[in-house]
């Protein structure tokens, strides 16, 4: 009996030992970071890191890692703070990160990634990520934004995008981030040619809802250097109408969309992307996941199924108006004739009508004067 009653007794020292370490692990600070429990914040700044580090209390949510030496970042990075909301990793010397790096962090808002070595993101990264409203991609080496990546970010407001190597961007993954207010394109080498059209019209409209964007200085062609895209006229892309007809497409729709939008502006006072605007056949001005380049008035092309059959049947709808205008004026073109004809047959029989009676008229006089004469002879 004693013996059971003092195994028992080794029992719940153990378990109590075991939840204190479990309580102690939970409330754990890593002794390179300072730590705030009131905040849940955990501060590991200019700490020398060439690694995320471990034993993080999984009840944080600010994590800021700038300043430090760390250059990549592995699968599941994070997986043991998925509560975290604001995640700072600017001005390390990142060059790769895991397409999962960032599994399993539903909750982020913020995401700094400023001054570091990206040259190419994954769509992958924020597949997860859906409520992420910040991210700073600004200081690097990006060629492109995959086209996807907008799919992922429809809650994204605040996107900087400053000092890459951008040069273009595709106008339907901007489109896609319907919750926009703020984006920043400065310090890009932009090259303005037929494939940047889509850009300038997605510009355009977004400014006109309200939009902040900062300028768009054109780098090449040559003739377009030092040039801010949106005060471009659209006559120096004459050659891309001459060789492209989606460009006629996408300025009607551009055109269409700003009417409805200066009728409902005053009414709805809506989210400056709020309401998405397509081009039927999008110019393709994005790099997509890639580098490669394409010939610059043959732009790549990414369908819009539902807007193409609208482009199609404003141009049905206004093929049998102008039909009917020229059956209308071909109608009133042989009324026209045929009255004319009649007018003209008319006056004719009027007129051998009078010679007629004028001829009657003649004889009867020469009659009348005959008789008297032919009396007197008598």
């Amino acid at each position: 009996m004693k013996a059971a009653r003092g195994s028992l007794a080794d029992m719940r020292v153990v378990l109590l030992c075991a939840l204190l370490t479990l309580s102690s692990s939970s409330h754990t600070c890593p002794k390179e970071c300072s730590c705030n429990m009131n905040t849940k914040a955990v501060d590991c700044r200019g700490r020398g890191l060439y690694d995320i580090p471990r034993r993080l209390n999984q009840d944080t949510q600010e994590l800021y890692l700038q300043d430090n030496r760390i250059r990549g970042l592995g699968t599941m990075a994070f997986r043991d703070i998925p509560h975290l909301r604001v995640l700072d990793l600017s001005n390390n010397s990142i060059t790769s990160i895991s397409p999962t790096s960032f599994l399993g962090l539903r909750t982020l808002l913020r995401l700094n990634l400023a001054h570091n070595s990206l040259k190419d993101l994954d769509k992958r990264w924020f597949g997860h990520i859906r409520s992420l409203s910040h991210l700073d991609l600004s200081h690097n080496s990006l060629w492109g934004l995959p086209i996807a990546m907008g799919d992922s970010l429809k809650n994204l407001s605040h996107m900087d995008l400053a000092s890459n190597r951008i040069t273009r961007l595709d106008r339907s993954m901007l489109e896609a981030m319907a919750r926009l207010d703020s984006v920043t394109l400065r310090n890009n080498p932009w090259r303005c040619d037929c494939q940047l059209i889509g850009l300038k019209l997605w510009l355009e409209t977004y400014s006109f809802k309200g939009g902040a964007v900062d300028e768009v200085i054109c780098s090449h062609p040559e003739e377009m250097k030092d040039r801010d895209l949106q005060k471009v006229p659209y006559q120096l892309f004459h050659a891309c109408m001459a060789t492209s007809y989606h460009y006629l497409f996408a300025n009607i729709h551009h055109l269409e969309s700003e009417r409805l939008l200066r009728g409902h502006i005053h009414g709805n006072h809506a989210h400056p992307s709020g309401h998405t605007l397509h081009v039927p056949l999008s110019m393709g001005e994005g790099l997509g996941e890639g580098r490669g380049s394409l010939p610059e008035c043959e732009p790549k092309q990414r369908q819009r199924p539902v807007n193409l059959r609208h482009a199609i049947a404003t141009v049905i709808i206004t093929g049998v108006v102008c039909g009917i205008v020229c059956l209308m004026m071909l109608a009133a073109a042989v009324y026209g004739c045929a009255y004319a004809a009649i007018m003209a047959k008319y006056q004719r029989e009027l007129k051998k009508n009078e010679e007629l009676a004028a001829a009657k008229a003649a004889d009867h006089a020469s009659a009348d004067e005959k008789e008297p004469l032919e009396n007197a002879i008598a």
